[in-house]
């Protein structure tokens, strides 16, 4: 409805009062149905990065396109308080990464791919002067994840060079000879040799120093030394890249990163990591910060430079352990540091996130907890962690607290799966935020959706079972809708009330259904046995308390069709959408994405191993009946149910070979099935017509069965 209809209805309702109430309800605006097109083409804000005084926010915005090579991806700053409108420092093709800002709050450094660059370099743009971001670095194997030095006068970042070569003459060398080479090939001796989406070379992560001074040209600082020429040496591993998560010590004489020799130990164990200590021109072999082996994360020192604090997770037969705070007494170069100490006791969940008060006496939690992401607080030196904001929807997703600010100032980033992300303020003694951007605020009020409906039961083991219930626009109480049960993957993972591409609760719903999600055995943000609770069982009870979330909404909610359902999932999701082929013939429909239906190739194939054997009870050859007891594929002459198979081409971590096994089943069994095989896609749909293409196969599926 357009602003003259409206006012067009406001004047004519002058008239009458009577005719005033019809005219008002007429002039209602209608809310709109999600599109994919309304949900891919949302501006999308990414986390804020405060300046060392407090005084600033820049984040980054991605203005979406269909067209890929023309979406945009730019700079904002806006001051901290919100006292002035937003202003765009970057106007460029490339997109920036890794903002960063320099000790004084003048400058950010960033990293980006400009023209003339032949790999991503570090730019710095001065603020307090004006001008063009300059590049500080040139480099052929590229640079990422910048920090200024304490002092401003130096940068650290990360890079990827060839074993060996400790200088970019040399990294030079190795890449013309091996482009040079007649024939093409790779050559493995250890595993693993993917990864995610990309086959793994001999490159390896090693940290450079940029000086800022006039013709100084950045040195690395870790390739020559003996940990970084240890087989096996490594940074973690994320989904596109691999990081040593490098920081600054507070005097800016020495590193602190995180490494591992043991990449080769990947096939049959752990790959253990430590924390390391070097000095920043790298005249003296690292030493172990932290002598206990297992998975280290965020590094971050306390502002008044005396502690440095940590996330710390063992590795042991168990298949998951939370990450819990810790925390160093820092000392001298030189010295021997002491033990870590457990910052957040007592308390059985994660703590992935967190940010110091400038004071260093009190850290700030961001806690996931059943679909939400609360603030906690906790002394620095340590106990048990007391719930601050607990949001009624969404959650909490970034914090930082400016370190140089005169008091605590706790800038973040909230949304929900109806709001999107959106950078904020928050007050922890009022107990609230006021929103710092509203670049999708508008759009969010226009369409038709509601926060999801939570619940909890009882398993059939006593475990008590969280879910969320997602209903379609236009809902009626009164009315029956089809029921999709949606499967999240993981399984070390939830189901979150926030907004997501790859699998969006709304899109899905947008056609008429009711969503159900669960949080079955194996689940995160429940508390560490919870979690662990999948070892030994990894399809079968998560299956039955999908089977029994599913009894127990439809006796809830008298708007749920029990005869009209579909379940779908992805990756652990799709594994457990073919146990459900298996063993159920209640769905009318189900649709797998990247899932696997048999354990055994799956362990042979995927780009990792070694958890699968801790979750099934030992290696394939071994005692252990799970391996075949709990793969879909061995139940093959119970499939009934027809199923929409997806799969992309380049995914190693569900490798195609499980879906083509699947896909061989279905047919050779007679179920009526389609295959989807996405050439260009990896363990998920990214490309923006790709994924609006998946979306409509999915709806087109699940019309087939659940409405006709």
């Amino acid at each position: 409805m357009t602003i003259r209809s409206l006012l067009a209805g406001a004047a004519l309702a002058a008239l009458t009062f009577g005719a005033s109430q019809a005219l008002a309800a007429d002039a209602a605006p209608t809310k709109a149905v999600i599109t994919h097109e309304t949900l891919w083409m949302m501006k999308r804000v990414g986390s804020p990065v405060v300046s060392p005084d407090g005084k600033w926010v820049v984040y980054a915005v991605t203005e979406p396109s269909y067209e890929t090579d023309k979406a945009v991806s730019d700079l904002w700053i806006m001051p901290a308080d919100g006292s002035a409108p937003a202003r765009r420092l970057t106007h460029t093709k490339a997109a920036e990464g890794d903002p960063a800002w320099s000790p004084d709050s003048r400058a950010i450094a960033f990293t980006a791919k400009r023209e003339g660059d032949e790999a991503a370099q570090v730019y710095v743009l001065d603020l307090s002067g004006g001008g063009e971001a300059q590049p500080v670095t040139a480099v052929s194997t590229g640079a990422t994840h910048p920090q200024w030095r304490p002092d401003g006068k130096a940068i650290l970042f990360e890079s990827s060079v060839y074993p060996g070569a400790t200088t970019d003459e040399a990294n030079k060398k190795i890449a013309a000879e091996r482009k040079a080479r007649k024939y093409n090939v790779r050559t493995y001796e250890h595993f693993p040799i993917r990864y995610w989406n990309e086959w793994l070379d001999d490159r390896q992560p090693t940290l450079m120093v940029q000086p800022l001074q006039a013709g100084a040209s950045a040195h690395d600082i870790l390739s020559g030394t003996k940990l970084a020429r240890t087989e096996g040496f490594s940074g973690q591993e994320g989904e596109t890249s691999v990081s040593l998560s490098p920081v600054w010590s507070p005097d800016g004489k020495e590193v602190v990163f995180i490494a591992t020799t043991e990449r080769w130990n990947a096939a049959g164990g752990h790959v253990g990591y430590r924390l390391y200590r070097m000095p920043a021109d790298g005249s003296v072999e690292p030493i172990p910060a932290a002598e206990a082996k297992g998975e280290y994360d965020a590094p971050t020192f306390s502002p008044d430079g005396r502690s440095l604090y940590f996330t710390y997770a063992p590795q042991d037969g168990e298949v998951y352990h939370l990450g819990r705070l810790n925390r160093i007494a820092w000392t001298a170069p030189g010295t021997t540091l002491p033990t870590p100490s457990l910052i957040t006791r007592d308390f059985d969940r994660e703590t992935p996130r967190f940010a110091m008060t400038p004071d260093s006496k009190a850290i700030y939690l961001l806690v996931p907890d059943a679909g939400k992401e609360g603030l906690w607080r906790v002394p620095a030196e340590g106990g048990k962690p007391t719930a601050v904001i607990e949001p009624a929807v969404g959650g909490y997703t970034a914090l930082q607290i400016p370190a140089k600010a005169a008091k605590a100032e706790l800038i973040g980033s909230w949304g929900s799966s109806v709001n999107p992300s959106e950078i904020v303020r928050i007050d922890p003694v009022a107990k609230r935020h006021e929103n710092l951007t509203r670049i999708n605020s508008e759009l969010a009020s226009t369409i038709d959706w509601q926060a999801p409906r939570h619940f909890w039961f009882d398993s059939a083991k006593g475990r008590h079972i969280h879910n969320m219930i997602v209903l379609p626009p236009r809902f009626d109480p009164a009315k029956k809708y089809p029921l999709l049960v949606f499967i999240h993957g993981g399984a070390a993972s939830n189901n979150p009330d926030q907004i997501g591409l790859r699998w969006n609760y709304h899109l899905l719903a947008a056609a008429g259904y009711v969503i159900l999600m669960t949080d079955y055995t194996g689940s995160t943000s429940f508390g560490e046995k919870f979690a662990q609770a999948i070892k030994l069982d990894p399809l079968k009870t998560p299956g039955e308390e999908i089977d029994q979330a599913v009894d127990e909404a439809i006796k809830r909610y008298p708007f749920i069709d029990g005869k009209r359902m579909c379940a779908a999932g992805a990756s652990y999701g799709g594994h457990l959408v073919n146990w459900i082929e298996a063993t159920s013939t209640r769905y009318r429909c189900l649709v797998s994405h990247a899932g696997e239906v048999d354990l055994q190739t799956q362990w042979g194939e995927s780009d990792g191993i070694y958890g699968r054997e801790q979750t099934n009870g030992g290696p394939p050859w071994g005692d252990s009946k799970i391996w075949r007891e709990q793969s879909p594929i061995a139940h093959a002459a119970n499939w009934k149910t027809p199923m929409l198979l997806s799969i992309g081409e380049r995914d190693y971590r569900v490798p195609l070979g499980n879906t083509l096994e699947n896909w061989a089943v279905l047919q050779h069994q007679h179920v009526p099935s389609r295959l989807l095989v996405w050439p260009d896609a990896w363990h998920w749909i990214t490309k923006p017509e790709d994924s609006r293409h998946f979306y409509a196969e999915v709806d087109a599926w699940l019309a087939k069965y659940l409405k006709n």
